[in-house]
């Protein structure tokens, strides 16, 4: 059985059950890289058509790529640069239904063509990185998907580095 089936399509059962998972994924757990590589590879696995799944980390004035599943991706990131940076200097998420009429937009994979980007934030409230999800398909993220993956970026916890 490939792994994707072992997801339901269903947002309303898919969520939940990711959120279950990851949290006992990275249970006990408190090294940040570890716990980004591993639920960067959970999400790939329950979320269908996706072409990036992973996370950026802060690094003084520049978001860094972290651990990610997908194509090779633009390492450096500046602060309000992108869909990305401008989750970062916003601390909003970024629900991108077509990139390319995203002014400013990266292209670090031209087959990209929406993207859900989530803040995540230190204890102290600073923006400390965040997780990001690319499509090949238009209009692929909705609200729905962000409210079911922002409870899920919570359980990344960092501090801002730099």
């Amino acid at each position: 059985m490939e792994p994707s089936t072992l997801w339901p399509r269903e947002k309303t059962l898919l969520y939940p059950l990711l959120l279950e998972r990851a949290a006992a994924l990275l249970a006990g757990e408190t090294d940040a890289v570890a716990n980004m590589a591993n639920l960067s590879a959970l999400v790939w696995q329950a979320l269908p058509d996706l072409n990036w799944a992973g996370f950026y980390r802060r690094m003084g004035a520049e978001l860094v790529l972290g651990p990610f599943q997908g194509k090779p991706a633009c390492v450096r990131i500046g602060w309000g640069k992108g869909v990305c940076g401008t989750a970062a200097r916003t601390g909003a998420p970024q629900l991108v239904p077509d990139v390319h009429a995203f002014p400013g937009h990266i292209p670090c994979d031209g087959a990209s063509r929406s993207e859900l980007v989530i803040p995540l934030f230190a204890p102290d409230g600073e923006v400390a990185g965040v997780l990001d999800l690319d499509s090949p398909l238009l209009g692929r993220f909705d609200r729905q998907d962000l409210e079911g993956l922002l409870p899920v970026s919570r359980l990344i916890t960092m501090e801002v580095e730099g």
